[in-house]
């Protein structure tokens, strides 16, 4: 009796010990969303400030500002936790910016003001910030989804109801789109 009385309490102690770890685990993933959640609504923040800049050298560049405000726009109207529509719609605002600092180039006066420039530092920072912030996430959805799929843990995660988290990450046209140089033409 004794013998069956410890190893159901074994059994109670693993079963426990792994629920924690896989809590552990997606608050840690949950942690993660919001370092990459207040890097984007910096982003955002800054956006407006640079566009407003920019209109006042490019003003015949309205169509390059508008894709930007849209791009903007619809990343911030994202539904919250579906990170795969997230990552997608951040990728196209990625390129649309890139295509206002390409402006720069062609107006010395916009590359030489120092609210443009000091905007384009905080931006830039951002973006690595945001780099950062998705690499830290990423690698605690590794953590949480091999605990999800291995064994014993995958047994505690289907009964408890755990589910595989999704990488922030490109798809491959995207990835295509992020790589692609913009195109500005004057």
């Amino acid at each position: 009796m004794a013998i069956i009385i410890g190893f159901v309490v074994l059994v109670v102690l693993i079963y426990f010990s792994t629920y924690n770890a896989l809590v552990k685990a997606k608050v840690a993933v949950e942690n993660a969303w919001s370092g990459i959640d207040v890097q984007l609504k910096r982003r955002y923040d800054l956006i407006p400030n640079l566009i407003n800049t920019v209109k006042g050298y490019a003003k015949h560049e309205a169509g390059t500002l508008e894709r930007v405000t849209k791009a903007r726009t619809a990343a911030m109207g994202v539904p919250d936790g579906d990170v795969k529509q997230q990552a997608a719609a951040e990728n196209i605002l990625s390129g649309t910016l890139k295509s206002i600092f390409a402006l720069s180039e062609a107006y010395p006066d916009l590359k030489a003001n120092t609210s443009f420039l000091e905007l384009q530092r905080e931006l830039s920072n951002t973006e690595d910030q945001i780099a950062a912030s998705r690499r830290i996430y990423n690698s605690n959805v590794t953590i949480l989804n091999t605990k999800v799929q291995s064994v014993p843990s995958n047994i505690v995660a289907g009964i408890a109801g755990f589910k595989n988290a999704e990488f922030f990450e490109l798809d491959e046209a995207e990835r295509a789109a992020a790589e692609k140089p913009p195109e500005v033409s004057f």
